[in-house]
């Protein structure tokens, strides 16, 4: 099932309705349309970030550099330690998972307050050919991730330099 089955308006696709017709010479109509529209495509664009690996509109930021030597991975992950965060390599992919659980009591003069807040995330990263997984080093620190993927020997002399003609 999709978002878009859950919206009265994104069901009927393909389908005139009534409102269509008369946006021409009701101008309420018009406008109620162009909102209807807007409201869609805001659902489908949340819809479709649930479903690309985490890395959507609510996905934490992230730094993508490859270099001659390397590819070196960036990820902003406020609020969290190193115990909340799980990476796993393959030879084609690597995922990064994380889970936040935060937890806040206070008492005073007859007030009792609690909150509590949780999250997870995951990010899979497709990985060029020729990185030596076996090599990556990870470092947390300040709330930010960065791993680094060594080439392989292979994958740096592979490269053919361009000239100018």
């Amino acid at each position: 099932m999709h978002i878009s089955d859950l919206i009265p308006w994104g069901r009927h696709k393909g389908k005139t309705s009534g409102t269509e017709g008369a946006s021409a010479a009701n101008p309420l109509a018009a406008l109620q349309n162009d909102i209807n529209h807007v409201v869609e495509d805001f659902w489908l664009k949340i819809e479709s970030s649930w479903n690309d690996g985490g890395t959507g509109m609510f996905g934490p930021s992230t730094d993508i550099t490859e270099t001659d030597n390397c590819v070196d991975v960036s990820v902003e992950l406020p609020g969290m330690t190193e115990k909340d965060i799980d990476i796993s390599l393959s030879d084609t992919a690597m995922t990064i998972r994380g889970e936040k659980h935060t937890e806040h009591q206070e008492d005073r003069k007859g007030v009792h307050i609690r909150e509590r807040s949780y999250g997870s995330f995951y990010r899979i990263i497709p990985l060029p050919v020729g990185v030596d997984t076996n090599k990556a080093e990870a470092v947390f620190k300040n709330g930010v991730l960065t791993i680094s993927l060594p080439k392989t020997s292979q994958a740096r002399a592979s490269r053919i330099p361009v000239k100018a003609g």
